[in-house]
């Protein structure tokens, strides 16, 4: 059989690896012939890490290596194959002095394996009889990967120079963030291919491979985790007891530009270019504007869009950064499509407005999805986009509304109605003084506000719900006794969703939560209420899982704030929104 130490002696190339974003596919068709068969065996290798006694498929002859990564991995939650994908390395005992070392070298090993899972995803896509979702899913996968291998070695690079003059916290929090957004991209990958049989005989082809890749995703952030937690903790032993000022005294987040803070301090925002549907701005469409924006611009390009109704998909990609969309008002300003799953789309691809690119901001738009709820899964929004922030805008769909897909994101006085797990995904999202409404859904379905994603215990991701108000729409509200509403259900094992001051009317449900399937993940998520009002709000008859709790403490409420949750204090002020960051 096939060892765990072999395969990776295969993957290694000497740390030189693909960037996919600046390849052809032609390039990848290439090379594919030459590691088609090291992706064959990756099922082998699966298999193999999922006993227990292959702790000795690989061996690290200098001994002081040999416990330094022998420790490192000890953290981890697949200790066996983080330790034989180091020891797989040529000369690793050359490159591995300390803890970090170990860390860049699995990380090293990681952007390996995910290399070969684009070949492996490129090969079936040739594959003759797919149906349209399943090519969709297919590229959904491509893109997943592209974002992956961009956060990976930028990972890579944030660690080499940690400890930077960064603060601790914040270094620690966007090397979890990277790490957390990649193997959520994995689960995205898997995700596309549910809805059917042949959707799922696709993804069992897929299956081992994305397991492998996330693994060693979760062992790399488990490592990380386990790093900078020491070092938070004795860099708080040494201060303790006098104050050590990590931010800039003026409030703004020191990366931001003399020219941006004028621009967010000024009453009035200047416009870069106006999109009118009626022909009197610089473009007719949206995506047209997007299209034209300069590529990772650090400095905020603002687009406007003139009142109107504009029917269109838009994807603002990862490329075009600091990117705002500028409304006419909420009301006035409307980005309209109805894509969806029975039509044969994937959840992730239905979106109205995708947004990936960083430090993204809306204001004053409604962001919809018309099909409905016989549609099934419709998004409104999408948003994978790091640091970014919404601010007076409507979110309107039924199943699967806004779409928090990864990375740390903020929500002031917005809207969000739908029916069906309405907030998903596995960002870090925090939603503050926003209205969140439940519509009536389709005979015998039950309304979810949240269905949150997490899948690790390590990723410093959920969704938390403050200072809101949780209500119905008008059309739910005469019919409240026939369609159940629950604050959420979890989507995956480690669920993790806090509501906390927070007015709820009596719309929710006395039991506040339900299950997914039976018990899975009811003693492992993480279902907090925290000094929430309202008939609602009430907790003595709230479900008694292991995994729910009311918290009584304002420690504990206090890590779930945009100040601690999504390091909120470096980078909020630049959005020119308002926030509070604490509780």
């Amino acid at each position: 059989m096939t060892h765990i130490k072999e395969f990776f002696a295969g993957m290694s190339d000497s740390g030189k690896h693909i960037s996919l974003s600046g390849r052809r596919k032609k390039l990848f068709l290439a090379i594919f012939a030459c590691f088609l068969l090291v992706a064959a065996v990756i099922g082998i290798v699966v298999g193999v890490n999922s006993r227990n006694n292959d702790s000795g498929s690989a061996i690290i002859e200098n001994s002081a290596t040999h416990t330094i990564v022998k420790s490192s991995c000890s953290s981890t939650l697949y200790p066996d194959l983080c330790y034989s994908a180091v020891a797989a390395v040529p000369q690793v005992s050359k490159k591995v002095s300390n803890q970090k070392d170990v860390i860049l070298v699995s990380l090293n090993q990681t952007v390996t394996a995910i290399e070969h899972s684009y070949f492996r995803i490129e090969k079936l896509t040739a594959r003759k009889g797919l149906t349209k979702r399943e090519k969709i899913a297919l590229h959904d996968c491509l893109e997943m990967i592209d974002e992956t291998l961009d956060e990976l070695h930028k990972a890579m690079e944030d660690l080499k120079e940690y400890p930077s003059k960064k603060s601790l916290r914040e270094q620690a929090d966007d090397l979890k963030t990277l790490l957390s957004s990649a193997i959520t991209n994995q689960e995205t990958c898997l995700d596309g291919f549910s809805q059917d049989k042949a959707d799922k005989q696709v993804r069992e082809v897929l299956l081992d491979g994305e397991v492998l890749v996330e693994k060693m995703c979760s062992n790399s952030l488990a490592m990380i985790k386990n790093l900078t937690d020491t070092d938070i903790a004795n860099y708080q032993l040494k201060t303790m007891g006098r104050k050590v000022l990590e931010e800039d005294p003026s409030g703004w987040p020191k990366w931001l530009s003399a020219g941006d803070r004028r621009l967010l301090q000024s009453s009035t925002v200047t416009p870069d270019v106006v999109v009118a549907a009626d022909g009197s701005g610089d473009y007719r469409t949206v995506s047209e504007a997007v299209a034209a924006a300069p590529q990772g611009s650090s400095r905020r390009y603002v687009i406007r869009i003139k009142a109107g109704v504009y029917r269109e998909n838009v994807d603002v990609p990862k490329k075009k950064t600091n990117i705002m969309f500028m409304g006419d008002g909420r009301t006035n300003t409307i980005i309209t499509a109805s894509r969806n799953v029975v039509d044969g789309s994937t959840t992730f691809n239905s979106a109205t407005v995708a947004v990936v690119g960083e430090r993204f901001l809306g204001r004053d738009i409604t962001f919809q999805n018309t099909a409905g709820p016989s549609k099934h899964q419709a998004v409104a929004l999408r948003v994978g986009a790091d640091l970014s922030a919404f601010y007076r805008c409507d979110m309107l769909a039924y199943q699967d509304t806004l779409y928090v897909h990864s990375n740390r994101q903020f929500y002031i006085n917005c809207l969000v109605a739908g029916t069906v797990d309405f907030i998903f995904g596995n960002a870090a999202a925090v939603l503050q003084d926003c209205d969140i409404h439940a519509r009536r859904p389709n005979s015998g379905q039950r309304n979810m506000l949240t269905a949150q994603g997490r899948t690790d215990p390590n990723q410093n991701t959920g969704i938390v719900i403050q200072k809101c108000r949780i209500g119905a729409t008008s059309d739910l509200l005469p019919v409240i006794s026939s369609f159940p509403t629950y604050l959420g259900r979890p989507w995956k094992e480690y669920s993790r969703t806090v509501v906390m001051q927070t007015a709820i009317s009596n719309v929710i449900n006395p039991a506040g939560w339900h299950e997914w399937d039976g018990n899975f993940a009811l003693n492992t998520l993480y279902y907090g209420e925290y000094q929430n009002t309202g008939a609602g709000a009430g907790t003595s008859g709230r479900v008694t899982w292991r995994g729910f709790r009311v918290i009584t403490s304002a420690t504990e409420a206090q890590g779930f704030t945009p100040g601690q949750f999504i390091a909120g204090s470096s980078w909020l002020s630049s959005t020119g929104f308002p926030f509070s960051l604490g509780l």
